[in-house]
């Protein structure tokens, strides 16, 4: 089982009130998934290939894409097959559920689809786009706690007080037995070899019917589980032998933001999955990606996890002509949050290197470390003048293999540029890559100037090798932003005898350009 790097204090379960179930054996969840009543709303997904990803990694990568589900999401099948089975005076008096998001939609377009009342309490971290669109279902949502965990004992309070019937989203056997259903539907639409299917879990509802089902029908395929490495309590509750609550949990991936796993959903997991593994946000960013060059689709990071985990499966493994199924469980992504997906997903992949590096404070100095760098391309650039003698820049880097950036380190140490890898630094890659710079006393007489060119191999060492050598560069802002063109900020001194070069050095390079030294900003934050 992998083991997670990332600690959370961890404590028993027993502060959140349990709601167990029947426990049920195997032939009744075979026959719970067999009779299931989910397609009134569902819809049976398509088990598609990842043509680029498989070729990547060398092993077949099968998408069972529930992310195209009416709700965007499979939670609809596990809440209508559970109120499916309401009785008539149940459905009168409505329900209720406690759901991060995709839960709730599907409980409140199966109580359209009914008929019935249906109150939801998410936490107050949920991304708008999903309270917006269980509010278009006719869900009447209530905000409340950081958490699943929070929310939910909220839910059972209302509950009491109105006479509701709670939707569990994970721990109740015919939720259980609806998820269960896209188990039957893969083995049904590929009835050749499986190695394995990788399912992400946050309270384990997901994981506990595809397990019930495959290991009913096909015993040799491996049910592999995945987890965010902050939001990891089903793999400390097997380790454990027992529910694990966490003191809290990561809210990046939001649709597994689980503390405790539940009752019966342990039970199964912990007999049922074979294997479990732990990834981490950047590795979730790198999927989301992936996904998208496939299919041209967005998963949100829940539904990305089981990508993650297969590429991180596949090469611990040395794996080669396995075939994989990730259920791509979710697309309900904020639009927001695309842009640090984006910034993450290179890193993730691990197609980029950062470095905090020292060069001289001379002339030259960065023209000579960017001759070093080959046919890299420069993906970040960051400096401020701050010191007469030594120079610290920011700099990313293209790379073609996992564990590079070592190896680089190591290079511009040889060439006595000393260097700190931040590849793996979350300070660096989540802060001080957008804070390098501020006022210094040494940009005297500094012309500041934006600059466009073509984003293309050369670019930037054309800028370099054609400026005069007179001219200094007193402040450099870069970061490739996956344009055609990109966009970078300089700050010039130029020698009062040198005006006249430099400007012939402006017309001759023929980038559009923006003199912005009396721009109000640059005199508030860097002059």
């Amino acid at each position: 089982m992998a083991r997670a790097t990332h600690t959370k204090n961890a404590s028993p379960a027993a502060d959140v009130p349990a709601r167990a179930p029947r426990a049920l054996k195997p032939a009744d969840y075979l026959k719970k998934i067999l009779t299931a009543r989910v397609y009134d709303v569902a819809i049976e997904t398509e088990l598609e290939p990842a043509r680029t990803l498989s070729e990547r990694i060398g092993n077949r990568v099968l998408l069972k894409r529930e992310d195209n589900q009416p709700v965007f999401s499979f939670k609809l099948r596990g809440a209508y097959n559970k109120m499916a089975h309401l009785s008539g005076a149940q459905l009168k008096r409505g329900v209720i559920c406690a759901s991060a998001g995709n839960h709730a939609q599907g409980v409140a377009l199966s109580a359209q689809r009914l008929g019935c009342r249906a109150v939801i309490v998410m936490p107050v971290t949920t991304p708008q786009v999903k309270i917006d669109a269980v509010r278009r279902l006719g869900g009447e949502v209530e905000l409340h706690g950081d958490s699943y965990s929070d929310a939910y004992l909220h839910a059972l309070e209302l509950e009491k007080k109105q006479g509701l019937t709670f939707v569990h989203p994970f721990d109740d056997p015919d939720v259980i037995a609806g998820q269960g259903t896209i188990a039957m539907e893969i083995l049904r639409q590929h009835q050749g070899p499986i190695d394995a299917v990788f399912c992400a879990i946050g309270g384990g509802g997901l994981i506990s019917g595809v397990a019930a089902y495959i290991k009913a029908v096909r015993p040799e395929i491996q049910v592999i589980g995945v987890q965010m490495e902050d939001s990891d309590a089903m793999v400390r509750s097997v380790k454990a032998g027992k529910r694990v609550q966490l003191s809290d949990v990561g809210l990046f991936s939001d649709g597994t933001a689980v503390k405790i796993v539940g009752e019966e959903t342990f039970r199964l997991a912990r007999k049922l999955v074979d294997d479990y593994v732990v990834v981490d946000t950047d590795a979730v960013c790198a999927a989301i990606k992936d996904v998208f060059q496939d299919t041209r689709s967005i998963l949100e990071p829940a539904g990305a996890m089981g990508v993650a985990a297969i590429k991180q499966y596949a090469e611990k493994h040395r794996s080669k002509g396995k075939t994989f199924v990730a259920i791509t469980c979710g697309a309900n992504m904020n639009f927001d949050r695309l842009r640090f997906v984006a910034e993450r997903a290179e890193v993730g992949e691990e197609r980029e290197a950062l470095f905090a590096v020292t060069i001289p404070e001379e002339r030259g100095s960065f023209l000579r470390f960017c001759e070093l760098l080959g046919e890299r391309s420069v993906t970040e650039f960051n400096y401020r003048i701050s010191d007469e003698r030594q120079a610290q820049i920011f700099v990313g880097v293209t790379t073609r293999n996992r564990g590079e950036s070592k190896k680089l380190a190591t290079a511009f140490k040889k060439q006595g540029f000393a260097a700190l890898d931040l590849t793996h630094d979350e300070l660096a890659k989540q802060h001080v890559r957008h804070m390098v710079g501020g006022r210094s006393e040494l940009a005297r007489d500094e012309r500041l100037y934006r600059f466009i060119f073509p984003e293309r191999p050369g670019a930037l060492m054309k800028f370099l090798s054609c400026m005069p050598p007179g001219v200094n560069i007193s402040l450099f802002h870069y970061r490739n932003q996956g344009a055609d063109y990109g966009r970078i900020l300089v700050g010039l001194q130029v020698p009062a005898g040198d005006t006249r070069a430099f400007h012939e050095f402006l017309d001759t390079l023929d980038y559009p350009r923006a003199d912005e030294t009396d721009n109000p900003v640059y005199r508030l934050f860097l002059r």
